[in-house]
């Protein structure tokens, strides 16, 4: 006697088990995605509003190192470690309007004496009663720099100057700047890549 196996049916619908693994891993992707959008934001927002952010250069008044609509990354920890240098190229606030940023070079240091005559700049200070030439010539070659002034600066005061002497709104108009307005230091040059720059503090003979 012969016999036929009826062949066993395959079920038409997945099982549930496949069903609930395909849910499960949906819900960990999710799960997996939500870790790193927040693990990214508790790095990211740290970074923008408190080590560095972005600026871009408005105006000519820091002509020939800084241009026009160039984007800058600002160092905003160096200045909550360490000292201000003179040299040093820092955004702050405006005095007159402190929602407005405004990019110069520092020049005066707290305690100094800063004078402007005959197109050059002189500085005096504990180290050196004498008083000294400011000479720029590494960052700005054949500089005058107009004006006839002399300011004292206190303890917490800057002098800044732009580099373009002849075309910039600094503390010749409106005077030293409090350390407390200091946003930070100029650091990188982002844009345009061809001038992709790392910035240093010059050195003063």
């Amino acid at each position: 006697m012969s016999f036929i196996e009826k062949p066993e049916e395959k079920p038409s619908f997945e099982p549930a088990s496949n069903q609930e693994s395909l849910t499960d891993q949906i819900k960990e992707f999710i799960w997996e995605t939500i870790k790193v959008v927040v693990f990214s934001l508790i790095i990211i927002i740290p970074v923008r509003y408190f080590l560095i952010q972005p600026f871009y250069v408005k105006g000519a008044s820091m002509e020939p190192n800084f241009f026009d609509h160039e984007y800058l990354v600002i160092d905003e920890i160096s200045y909550r470690l360490g000292e201000i240098n003179r040299g040093d190229v820092v955004v702050f606030r405006y005095p007159n309007d402190p929602s407005q940023y405004f990019i110069k070079r520092i020049i005066g240091l707290p305690g100094e004496t800063v004078a402007i005559k005959d197109g050059k700049v002189f500085i005096t200070n504990s180290t050196r009663l004498d008083g000294f030439y400011l000479d720029e010539s590494s960052y700005l070659p054949n500089t005058y720099t107009q004006g006839d002034k002399e300011l004292n600066l206190s303890a917490t005061e800057y002098f800044v100057l732009g580099d373009n002497r002849d075309s910039s709104l600094d503390s010749r108009i409106f005077g030293p700047i409090d350390r407390s307005s200091i946003v930070g230091r100029a650091w990188v040059r982002g844009w345009p890549f061809n001038r992709l720059q790392v910035f240093s503090t010059p050195a003063y003979n």
